[in-house]
Parts: C-alpha cells; structure tokens; sequence
C-alpha cells in the first residue's frame, strides 16, 4: 500500500494553502493512485525551530516532536508539498519542517503545488528542489501552479479549480504514482 503525504506548508493566520492543500488532496482522492492519503499540516505539528542537539542523519532525537515527525515522515512513500511564495522564496515553517529530519526522506518522490500573483509561486518551487534533492528526494517535474490564487477562493474559503489545475494536478498525481513505485526497492533495507 502507497501512502501520500500533503503537507500544507504555511502556518501564516488566514493562509489560503490549507484551502488549496484540502483540493489537491480532493484530487488524490479522485485519482485512485494512492490507497492512503493523509493532510498533514505544519500548524498543527507546530515544530519548533531546529532544536535537536545532533545533526539529523545521526538519528539521535531528543524531543518527543522530532521523534514524531520523525515516524510521520518514514510511514509516507510519497508527498506533496502545498506551499506559498514568500519574497521569491519558499517559506521557513517548510524548510524548517525539511531540515528536522534527513533518512526519512530519502527516495521518496516529491509534487509541488504553488501559489501565489503573478508568479504563481514558480520561484519558490525552483528553490526547494535544491534542497529536496539533498534529502534524496525526488521532484517531479510535474507541478501545479496556481497564479492569483485568490481568484479561485471561494467565499467558503475552498478552491474552485479550473481546468488548467486539475490537468495539471492527473498528471502530476500520474507521476508520483510512477516514482513512487519505482523508488521503493531504493528504500528496502535502507537504514
């Protein structure tokens, strides 16, 4: 069984990324791909900022958060993140949540979902694949922009999709599909 975690990487008061993490997640869904789909917000794992005392590869967590997280993120076999672009940037509450950890996510396939005017949070989403591939994780080149996200906000604060957005979100859930199974022999007997 494939299990996908959406990771909502906002954690700004009214943010609109839990709305669009609660459609993607409606699209997975549809999809059939994966047999479990979970939403997993940073709000609500409320992760302090990097305080393990030892490096994350070396596994020797402190804090009963991190020991958490830690188990959140190894049951996954794959994610997407849902994140905003912030200054040309992906936000801190995501790269924190990143840098916790360093095996659990390795050979796992990665969705961007980003947001945001005119840019549709395309900047954001180039960044962190630096820093996923770090991991040894593995971005799939399809993604779903969302530009003027406020467009598609309800007045029930949902999304309203348009047709761009969920051929965008088949064929990226396609992909993870894809990766997914062929990145789990990688973690077989991985430490």
């Amino acid at each position: 069984m494939a299990k996908l975690e959406i990771i909502v990487g906002s954690v700004r008061p009214g943010r609109v990324g839990l709305p669009v993490a609660q459609w993607i997640e409606q699209e997975a869904r549809t999809h059939g791909g994966f047999e479990e789909i979970e939403l997993v917000d940073l709000a609500e794992v409320d992760l302090p900022m990097a305080d393990e005392p030892e490096h994350p590869r070396l596994r020797r967590y402190v804090h009963q958060h991190t020991k958490d997280w830690s188990a959140k993120i190894d049951e996954a076999d794959a994610f997407i993140f849902v994140m905003p672009e912030y200054n040309y940037g992906y936000n801190a509450a995501l790269k924190n949540a990143i840098d916790y950890l360093h095996h659990e996510w390795s050979y796992k396939p990665v969705g961007l979902v980003s947001y945001g005017g005119v840019s549709a949070g395309t900047r954001a989403a180039q960044m962190i694949k630096q820093v996923v591939t770090t991991v040894k994780m593995f971005p799939v080149p399809e993604a779903v922009q969302i530009p003027f996200v406020a467009n598609f906000l309800t007045a029930e604060r949902t999304i309203a999709p348009n047709e761009v957005m969920t051929g965008a979100a088949k064929t990226m859930l396609d992909e993870l599909v894809r990766m997914t199974g062929a990145l789990r022999s990688l973690r077989t007997g991985q430490d």
